[in-house]
């Protein structure tokens, strides 16, 4: 026993150290990739820059009734660091749950077919790479952090929101916006950012990251970093450890548990 929880923290630092030597050098690309950009580098970005994001407002309603099915699962769901180890830097606790659907190049096909309309719409987008539910408990907070790289926007569709909410909201470079159910935020994950959910109701998001329009040379460049992340021992723990949760999960709804 042991032996064996000694190797999940020596696989669990080794992973970590990988992650942080690819953020310096994603870090040290960035400039010029930006440089090349096809829309605003802004914290917000207007969300007309991309058509689809119309299509899933319109839908938001299918989508939302397929996560009512899965929040009567909420406690057997996976906590964001339980699945991504570097998210423990800004959440230790359980009141981030995730429901992923895409991640790098993973598709997790028992989370699209429990969720066939929503994976339908996301597979509708140009350029996606990670896709979820994004799952906050009342009163649950997401400290300061930035993402590893802007070569990605960040999308959020609000799926429920809970009153008032004004209680309830995210700050990107210093500026604060708060979720309207039905209606989209989209945005550079980039700047410093941090989100809170001060209310007694859960909070969910179609959690969407897309692939940011750049310039040739730069859009080549940046898909292939894209690519180099998917294949970084970063994402292989990860889909390794969603996919162990997809077994227990499998089990419990064979259980008939909660």
């Amino acid at each position: 026993m042991a032996s064996g929880k000694s190797a999940t923290v020596i696989r669990d630092r080794a992973v970590a150290a990988a992650n942080e030597a690819g953020a310096r050098a994603l870090h040290a690309t960035e400039r010029f990739v930006l440089r090349s950009s096809l829309v605003p580098t802004t914290p917000y970005l207007p969300t007309t820059t991309f058509e689809w994001i119309g299509r899933l407002e319109t839908e938001w309603r299918a989508i939302r009734a397929e996560l009512d099915e899965v929040l009567a699962y909420r406690d057997d769901l996976p906590n964001f660091q339980d699945i991504s180890v570097d998210q423990a830097s800004i959440t230790d606790d359980d009141g981030w749950k995730t429901f992923f659907f895409f991640a790098y190049g993973f598709r997790s096909e028992a989370n699209c077919a429990r969720c066939p309309q929503t994976a339908a719409l996301l597979e509708g987008i140009p350029g996606v790479t990670t896709a979820f539910f994004s799952i906050l408990s009342p009163h649950k907070h997401i400290g300061e952090h930035r993402g590893p790289w802007r070569g990605v926007l960040r999308y959020h569709l609000a799926l429920r929101v809970p009153e008032p909410a004004s209680a309830a909201g995210i700050s990107v470079g210093g500026e604060t916006a708060h979720w309207e159910e039905g209606r989209s935020l989209l945005f550079d994950d980039g700047y410093e950012h941090h989100a809170w959910n001060d209310t007694d109701g859960v909070r969910v998001v179609l959690f969407v990251d897309v692939v940011r329009p750049l310039r040739p040379p730069a859009d080549q460049i940046n898909r292939g970093l894209i690519w180099a992340i998917g294949h970084s021992p970063y994402i292989k723990d990860s889909r390794n450890r969603h996919e162990a949760w997809e077994r227990r999960f499998a089990a419990v709804r064979a259980g008939g548990g909660r």
